[in-house]
């Protein structure tokens, strides 16, 4: 057998190896070829052939769910008359929340964590692991929930489900932390740009959100994802299920004063939107009703709000569509509206209560026991606002309004202040509008909307729990790691300890037998007393003719830690004491062990180095 012959037996022979080596539950054929190549393609290349199989899988679980979010949709709103419509705007909506989250308690155990800020702990805290289930339930509970005419959007689930593939791919093949959470955003870019079909705006949603405080020079896959989610998106959905937008005028400077006005109103109605939502969060959690209860409460405010509104109900993108068309004759027709006048008064009005009562419908729906996310509903609720600010221009006698223009923009704004990520939203819209001649009115909105929402708080209000729990990365990177660490993890749980009532001799002879430096003073119930350091001892070493106790030796600690206390709030009592150990106690003052200033330094040393 020549050397070519005997390379390519002995290359077979570790295939064979490895197929045995995974046993038959990974014995699935695709899954042997892709650790197989694994082994044999470098780590970029594999990375980028993993970006295209994560972007196309969660491209298509985006694909799926907005055909079938959209066809019901389309049947509601246009195959079915008025009269009959009021009867699915009051039964739908109850019957989607209701569902969503029966669902909940009877398939998935009650565990309805969702959003964005899920994925983020995750990333945090639990090494970019994602549970399995959410490649799946997320899609279910939205496809229910938004389907059925809940007031939210179908972006938010279909990017958790596109991290939960990425990340459940990136455990499959045993790839490390960093790898695993950069497909777990490539899964979310994927979906986001699948839902959009915006390529841009989906990385730019993973750098801005997902992967915030989390260093990267890896972005070949992100881009590879996005476009495999963006090219599913443009060839398996229909025209009119895309977030296109093809009516707008031409860019001109002279209606810079529109956009700086809109930018500071939608700015404002962002914030507005996010207290409302804390609010009614607020609310939802404080009644004393179990799940399903909340749910059938939330539902029947929802159709209500769907009877009163129509455009309301579901994502509300065809209704946006009408305004940039000029129909809002139609849209008006379609609620009980119709029955009035339509005036000039009659569609201002119409519009003010759409905007305002839009936030308590998307909140009502998403904390009531539903399943979305704020996308679509801050960009309906942004277009509904620059629409309405445009009617008002034009009727007090202002020419020229740029109407689309302004609807677009608006939208921009709305996600930028609500979502905390402005350039997410400046290239979504001018993607979905082939505006790319709107970049100066996009960043103008968008970024004074962005402003006035941090002037009002540093932190998404959605996410500042989290943050001030040290559960998810924020922009900190030394806290992002510190919050990483967990602090049982440095204690010295085998810290010398003696009683208060014991002899000197006692404490030369624990000096003697130990290594440490640090001594727990405690009583006869193990709470402790006071602390003692081998230089606190010292000068009494050698001298037997003092005639001390223990008790007259010991000082109180400057600190005392916690096992709750995090990582980097031990660090700032170390600076602030300028000590090298303290004390760990529980609730009762039990003494537990002491913990170091440079373990906890090296288990961040060590962990900056895994992360770089």
């Amino acid at each position: 057998m020549n050397f070519h012959n005997k390379k390519k037996f002995v290359s077979f022979l570790k295939f064979r190896r490895d197929f045995q080596q995974y046993g038959l539950k990974k014995a699935r054929s695709y899954e042997i070829i892709l650790h197989w190549l694994k082994k044999h393609l470098s780590r970029n290349q594999f990375l980028i052939l993993s970006g295209i199989l994560v972007g196309c899988t969660a491209g298509l679980a985006g694909v799926v769910l907005k055909t079938f979010v959209h066809n019901i949709h389309y049947f509601i709103t246009h195959r079915v008359h008025f009269e009959y419509q009021i009867i699915f705007y009051i039964v739908f909506p109850f019957l989607g929340i209701v569902l969503t989250a029966a669902i909940v308690i009877a398939l998935f155990k009650g565990q309805d964590r969702k959003g964005i800020g899920a994925i983020l702990y995750e990333i945090a805290q639990n090494s970019s692991i994602v549970s399995n289930v959410k490649m799946y339930s997320q899609v279910i509970q939205s496809a229910v929930t938004v389907g059925l005419g809940g007031s939210a959007g179908i972006e938010s689930p279909i990017a958790v489900t596109g991290a939960a593939i990425g990340s459940n791919y990136a455990r499959t093949y045993r790839l490390s932390y960093k790898e695993r959470t950069l497909l777990l955003a490539a899964g979310a870019t994927a979906g986001i740009a699948s839902a959009f079909n915006a390529p841009i705006a989906g990385i730019m949603f993973a750098f801005e959100i997902l992967l915030t405080g989390v260093v990267f020079t890896d972005f070949i896959p992100l881009v590879v994802a996005a476009v495999c989610g963006s090219l599913l998106s443009r060839i398996l959905l229909q025209e009119d299920v895309l977030f296109r937008f093809y009516t707008r005028e031409a860019f001109n400077y002279y209606n810079v004063p529109y956009y700086l006005i809109l930018g500071l109103i939608t700015g404002l109605y962002a914030r507005y939107f996010v207290v409302v939502s804390q609010k009614i969060e607020h609310f939802i959690n404080g009644l004393q009703l179990s799940k399903l209860r909340k749910a059938m409460f939330g539902g029947a405010v929802l159709s209500l709000l769907c009877v009163l509104f129509p455009p309301l109900f579901g994502e509300g993108y065809d209704t946006v569509k009408d305004f940039t068309n000029g129909n809002i004759n139609s849209v008006i027709n379609n609620s009980l509206f119709r029955y009035f006048e339509i005036r000039e008064w009659t569609v201002i009005i119409f519009l003010v209560l759409v905007c305002l009562l839009k936030a308590f419908a998307t909140s009502f729906t998403i904390f009531s026991g539903g399943n979305g996310g704020n996308f679509a509903p801050s960009l309906f609720a942004g277009g509904s606002v620059g629409f309405l600010f445009a009617v008002i221009c034009q009727n007090l006698g202002f020419s020229d309004v740029p109407v689309t223009n302004l609807i677009l923009v608006g939208m921009a704004g709305a996600m930028s202040g609500v979502l905390y990520a402005p350039l997410t939203a400046i290239f979504l819209i001018a993607e979905s509008s082939f505006g790319y001649d709107l970049f100066i009115p996009l960043m103008i909105v968008a970024v004074m909307s962005y402003l006035i929402a941090k002037w009002f708080a540093p932190i998404s209000p959605e996410l500042k729990n989290l943050a001030d729990q040290g559960k998810i990365f924020t922009h900190k990177h030394d806290n992002n790691l510190l919050s990483s660490l967990q602090t049982k993890d440095f204690i010295d749980f085998n810290s010398q300890i003696i009683n208060e009532n014991s002899s000197l001799e006692e404490l030369y002879n624990l000096i003697s037998a130990g290594k440490k430096n640090n001594f727990a003073v405690v009583d006869d119930h193990k709470k402790l007393k006071g602390i003692l350091t081998l230089d606190d001892i010292r000068p009494y070493l050698f001298n037997e003719n003092q005639e001390l106790n223990i008790s007259k030796l010991i000082k109180v600690p400057q600190e005392f830690v916690h096992l709750t206390d995090k990582p980097v709030n031990i660090i700032q009592m170390f600076d602030d004491t300028d000590t090298w150990h303290l004390p760990v106690i529980d609730d009762e003052n039990r003494f537990i062990g002491f913990i170091s200033k440079s373990a906890i330094l090296t288990g961040y040393r060590q962990l900056l180095k895994d992360y770089s």
